[in-house]
């Protein structure tokens, strides 16, 4: 597989209030070559983000005080994000969060518990068909 941006240079951020599927998700692809930030406060997410400048995001959608959504409608209007791959990472049903999720911005979700393996393959794939690898 060749790639755009070398894997050890691809920044991964993960937004999510759970700290716990932030700390796994951090570990499997820091140890899959990923440069990985994480941020457990979505209101704090976007600064970070706008500094961070990352790859690929992956944003939880239930968050208390501002939804994944809302982040991802908020970057998808500054310039700078809008090819930025976002992966929405949901509790709820498929069906309630679909159309949503490609409404607001989202290019790919991924349904809770999921495996870091199947998420390793989903970050590859949106990459490489967002042009961000």
């Amino acid at each position: 597989m060749s790639y755009k941006i070398p894997i050890n240079t691809a920044k991964v951020f993960i937004v999510d209030d759970e700290s716990e599927i932030t700390e796994i998700v951090d570990t499997f692809l820091t140890e899959h070559g990923f440069q990985v930030t994480t941020e457990n406060n979505p209101v704090e997410a976007i600064k970070k983000i706008k500094n961070v400048k990352p790859n690929v995001i992956l944003l939880d959608i239930m968050m208390p005080g501002i939804d994944g959504y809302e982040i991802c409608q908020q970057l998808k209007q500054d310039p700078e994000f809008v090819n930025t791959p976002v992966i929405f990472l949901t509790g709820k049903d498929r069906s309630d969060d679909m159309g949503r999720s490609f409404k607001s911005g989202g290019d790919m979700f991924i349904k809770k518990p999921f495996s870091c393996e199947r998420l390793l393959e989903i970050v590859n794939i949106v990459m490489m068909s967002t042009g961000n690898m």
